[in-house]
């Protein structure tokens, strides 16, 4: 080492290489630049696009083209800022929204940063070179990333700021709540969050429906007040129909074509049906949508919502816990992976880069 240079650091980085093929590799933690910090991760949350990339190298057209970090659910502690920093200090504890928009192009710039032409988002292979993700001990990111968790907050909650912010951003697709009734189709880990997301904003009723008991305890903990399992209750769709309908808002994150349609169904005329789960093609019965004069429409990502999911869990307006299943050391990221793939067993799955091996 040359003298006079500083120390290069190195950080443990959660590789995907290939489907199934998942690799701790030490890198290069880079050097901070004007208006970075460098954030020591203690937790992340393995995403469903975490999974995808693991078990299928992708999903749809996105397809891993060389090994990639993964990850982009972090929280973490703030090490070290670059010169003139001010938003955040060494110390401070902090989730990082891994949402990196460009602020120049058209749609950034009619305030629509979610849709940002040249976006890069942790852990996506969409562009190529693919952008690294989070899933590593020491993260140099920008400070205008960072929102300060309040003391007393863990560090397991504040790392599901992002798949809440998903949530939140689907609820003000929806319009106003407050007094509706809302039908959540599909609990896993967004729909669970939409829950507490629908909840907050004021909404009367919230029933949620899927296909497993155990995801539907997890959503009943996070605040619908009815949850019906429809693989075992093929009757509800009709009880819920009469009328031209029951629900004022769908917020749909299944992305199953069944869930859609039998939502449709029970929506009343000029209901709004928000769609946040992904799936392939699907076709809608197009006579139901004209005649209840229903309004579809899609949900992606988020912005502002970061920071307000950030707020809602400092100031304990929100509860999180129930959607947390276990934690694992980033030595044990397979077993980790195994675990949150089965939905019988796990909502959010997450690594604790902090902890040392067993």
């Amino acid at each position: 080492m040359d003298e006079g240079r500083p120390l290069r650091l190195r950080c443990l980085c959660l590789v995907i290489n290939a489907p199934d093929d998942l690799q701790v590799v030490e890198q290069d933690a880079g050097e901070l630049g004007e208006g970075q910090v460098l954030v020591q991760v203690g937790f992340g949350g393995i995403c469903g696009s975490d999974l995808h990339y693991f078990h299928q190298g992708g999903f749809g057209t996105v397809r891993i083209k060389r090994p990639m970090i993964l990850g982009h659910e972090v929280a973490g502690t703030v090490s070290a800022v670059a010169p003139g920093v001010t938003k955040v200090r060494p110390g401070d504890r902090v989730a990082v929204n891994p949402s990196r928009p460009c602020s120049r192009c058209k749609y950034c710039l009619e305030g629509l940063p979610n849709q940002c032409l040249d976006m890069r988002f942790y852990g996506s292979a969409m562009r190529d070179p693919h952008v690294e993700g989070a899933f590593r001990n020491l993260l140099v990111c920008d400070a205008v990333q960072c929102e300060v968790v309040a003391p007393g907050v863990p560090l397991e909650l504040a790392a599901l700021a992002e798949p809440f912010s998903v949530g939140l951003h689907g609820v003000s697709r929806a319009g106003p709540l407050l007094g509706k009734r809302v039908l959540v189709s599909g609990c896993g880990p967004i729909g669970t969050l939409a829950i507490a997301a629908a909840r907050v904003h004021g909404a009367a009723e919230i029933v949620a429906v899927d296909v497993t008991d155990e995801t539907l305890v997890v959503a009943r903990a996070m605040g619908a007040h009815l949850t019906i399992n429809v693989a075992k209750d093929s009757g509800w769709v009709q009880r819920y129909a009469t009328d031209k309908g029951t629900f004022d808002v769908m917020l749909e994150c299944s992305g199953n074509e069944r869930a859609l349609r039998a939502g449709l169904e029970v929506m009343r005329p000029r209901g709004v049906v928000v769609q946040l789960g992904l799936g392939g093609d699907v076709s809608i019965p197009q006579n139901m949508v004209v005649g209840k004069e229903l309004s579809i429409c899609g949900s992606f990502r988020f912005h502002a919502e970061f920071a307000l999911a950030v707020r809602l869990i400092n100031e304990g307006r929100v509860d999180l816990r129930p959607v947390v299943t276990r934690s694992f050391p980033l030595s044990q990221a397979r077993e980790a992976f195994e675990l949150a793939s089965d939905r019988t067993k796990a909502m959010k799955v997450l690594l604790d880069f902090a902890a040392q091996p067993a």
